[in-house]
């Protein structure tokens, strides 16, 4: 094995340590800013998809739900009380929909996990080069 001499300077070598760790840094951050954006974009779509859903299922439930209010209006209830049922249960049921929605989105992750475990090989490498 032979080994090379290095003929930079100690001043030398400590612009280029100081250069490469900069570039590192600069690579990390964009990274990070690129695993964000995966991660967010992911959420986007799925919020966005279930935006479109929701519209479509809108228009058919206000169909039916009219639809339901006449059945219990012609089975006795005057028509009053039947819209209120109606608007009472679905009320309720839209409340947990949205409670069980806002549930996930605080759930899902979008930290760059990677990033950040690479920052932190970053800094114990500093640190031994330093060191």
């Amino acid at each position: 094995m032979t080994v090379q001499s290095d003929d930079r300077s100690l001043g030398e070598l400590f612009a280029d340590l100081a250069e490469d760790t900069s570039q590192l840094v600069r690579q990390e951050m964009r990274l990070a800013g690129e695993e964000i954006r995966e991660r967010t974009g992911r959420v986007g779509r799925d919020i966005a998809l279930a935006v479109a859903g929701g519209v479509l299922l809108h228009a058919c439930l206000l169909v039916l739900l009219a639809a339901v209010v006449l059945i219990l209006g012609d089975l006795g209830l005057d028509w009053w009380q039947a819209a209120l049922v109606v608007a009472v249960v679905v009320g309720l049921v839209g409340y947990l929909l949205v409670k069980r929605a806002t549930s996930a989105i605080k759930r899902a992750d979008i930290l760059p996990r990677r990033t950040i475990q690479h920052l932190k090989e970053d800094q114990e490498w500093l640190k031994e080069q330093i060191g």
